[in-house]
């Protein structure tokens, strides 16, 4: 694994484990807050926080999910930029995430807790990944879904009549693999994001943060092509 995204994992981890094992108020002092004087709005915004918010995580989900995406993508990108390179794209993209995500939620009034997560770089990532290799097949996985057969039932109205029988028993839904170009898979991530940014659909994440990450990605590697519109 190239050194950068090595050192990118050892840290949020070792965050995370200190978040987990002391009482020290990391959130407070460290996660994204709104910009606000309200004493609503929590501890404040304090600059650091622009960055500082990345290495933190709200739980063991969030941050295996980013770190899998880091080793995934990450290492390939990073060969690709070189190390220098790689960790300015990184945070120019979490910077960029929590500045978007700011100016979106103080325009449309959002609740006043704190951003946190090393998605904003992620998705940066896989920004990256998507237009330099966009022909490279991914496979997009879901996990299983344990659930009850009456809401397997509901689901699947042609299972009525079989499953009916047994409302309470538990079923497992499968969904297979889906492979698909790297182009497709980082679009419509995208497209589902903004999706869920318009509508509320899936509340507390930060969709728009997200997407900034990836504005931010975007912006620095029309840079380094020298193109729109930043055109040499």
């Amino acid at each position: 694994m190239p050194p950068v995204t090595q050192a990118l994992i050892v840290v949020n981890v070792a965050v995370f484990l200190l978040q987990m094992a002391t009482d020290l108020p990391l959130i407070e002092w460290f996660a994204l807050w709104p910009v606000s004087s309200g004493l609503e709005a929590g501890p404040g915004f304090e600059p650091w926080q622009l960055i500082s918010y990345s290495f933190l995580h709200g739980g063991v989900a969030h941050i295996l999910f980013n770190m899998f995406a880091l080793y995934m993508f990450g290492g390939e990108i990073e060969r690709l930029f070189g190390s220098r390179f790689y960790l300015a794209y990184y945070f120019a993209c979490v910077l960029s995430a929590a500045v978007t995500h700011l100016v979106v939620t103080g325009w449309m009034g959002g609740t006043p807790y704190p951003t946190v997560g090393a998605s904003g770089g992620i998705y940066g990532l896989l920004l990256a990944f998507g237009l330099y290799f966009p022909d490279r097949r991914v496979i997009l996985l879901f996990p299983p879904i344990p659930m009850s057969a009456r809401t397997f039932v509901f689901g699947f109205a042609a299972l009525e009549l079989f499953f009916g029988y047994f409302p309470d028993r538990r079923v497992i839904l499968l969904f297979p693999p889906i492979p698909m170009s790297a182009r497709t898979f980082v679009f419509g991530f995208a497209a589902l994001e903004l999706f869920f940014g318009i509508t509320g659909t899936a509340a507390g994440i930060a969709h728009f943060a997200h997407l900034g990450g990836m504005l931010g990605g975007w912006l620095l590697i029309q840079y380094r092509r020298g193109r729109f519109p930043f055109k040499r």
